[in-house]
């Protein structure tokens, strides 16, 4: 790659970027992922535009609550998140966005993503984002990323302006197909996919 190349690349990194953040239902990395979203904003010109699916919408866990998901994304200065597929559907034709996220993407998202079903806020805003040829960043976060999700997201892994964050297993002693995205390496992944690069290695060891 010649100098020049770089110069831009390394320009275009540095550039605001609009967001779009759809949070699907690994219910046990939401606050960890919401305070990501946290440092990101205040060390990165870039707004974030959340879209909760419909099981952080809904469900209460011993993680934590619809109410208190929504609360955090409004205290960390998010933009008005978007909750239903009306609401997400304009993501395309008004090419909203620069970058679209999901993290974390559950394994329920990620085999429906795979196989072209829409039938969740996230979901649409996932489709409606690619229909305009942009990067799709993926974190994975499920018990079953080496089992039956596995086909899945090599799927994904080999769809055009799709960019997974880094990923290992969790505990592969008690939980060996549970994988887990390295969300330290958000910020990362988007600059490279905003420029069209996979972030190597994907592949993680986690000790």
């Amino acid at each position: 790659m010649s100098q020049q190349e770089t110069a831009k690349e390394k320009e275009i990194e540095k550039e605001p970027l609009k967001i779009g953040w759809a949070l699907t239902g690994s219910h046990c990395t939401l606050k960890k992922t919401i305070a990501e979203m946290k440092e990101i904003l205040e060390t990165e010109p870039w707004e974030i535009t959340p879209v909760l699916s419909l099981s952080v919408q809904e469900m209460n866990t011993k993680f934590g609550t619809p109410k208190q998901w929504e609360d955090e994304l409004e205290n960390i200065g998010c933009k008005p998140w978007i909750g239903t597929i009306p609401d997400a559907e304009p993501i395309g034709p008004q090419s909203l966005f620069d970058v679209m996220v999901v993290a974390p993407c559950s394994g329920n998202t990620m085999a429906k993503l795979a196989n072209g079903i829409v039938d969740t806020p996230a979901l649409m805003a996932a489709k409606a984002h690619l229909r305009n040829l942009k990067p799709l960043v993926l974190g994975v976060s499920t018990n079953d990323g080496l089992g039956l999700n596995a086909q899945n997201i090599a799927m994904m892994l080999n769809t055009k302006n799709v960019y997974l964050v880094p990923f290992g297993q969790d505990d592969p002693v008690k939980k060996c197909n549970s994988v887990v995205f390295n969300i330290k390496q958000l910020a990362d992944t988007i600059k490279m996919a905003r420029i069209g690069k996979q972030i190597q290695p994907l592949l993680l060891q986690y000790h």
